[in-house]
């Protein structure tokens, strides 16, 4: 049997937020985070308490969406990725206005999505460009 302290050590470390050593540029500062926590906590449920940093969370999808890499490829300095996956796809579920979670926390972020590499700006531009060319 394990030392009442010990005990408490181990879970206090579960629950103290895990501070990853390396930042992406996706990622958002914590108050900024904060603002939008409320929006995303509406899809929690209230049976089971939450075992993962919220932010940690936010910061993968964030990732996700910037970068566009595949699920299984996220930083292993994130959360798991199926968690990120069970969030995600909680977050993403639309209400009945047909906007979700994740949209509302995304405009009060101010987040812009990702942005546009020069190579694919230009792809762009040509397939506006034969589109009007097609149209004539």
């Amino acid at each position: 049997m394990l030392p009442l302290e010990l005990v408490h050590d181990l879970i206090q470390t579960m629950q103290t937020p895990r501070m990853r050593e390396k930042n992406y540029p996706s990622d958002v500062s914590r108050e900024r985070f904060e603002q939008i926590r409320p929006i995303l906590e509406q899809a929690r449920k209230r049976t089971k308490p939450v075992t993962v940093d919220m932010y940690e969370v936010w910061c993968a999808v964030l990732y996700l969406l910037r970068t566009g890499c595949p699920w299984r490829a996220l930083p292993s300095d994130f959360p798991k990725w199926r968690t990120v996956h069970s969030y995600f796809a909680k977050w993403s579920e639309v209400d009945d206005g047909g906007i979700s979670l994740l949209e509302r926390a995304l405009k009060k972020s101010g987040w812009r999505g990702p942005r546009e590499t020069g190579a694919q700006g230009l792809q762009h531009v040509l397939d506006r460009g034969r589109a009007e060319r097609e149209e004539q």
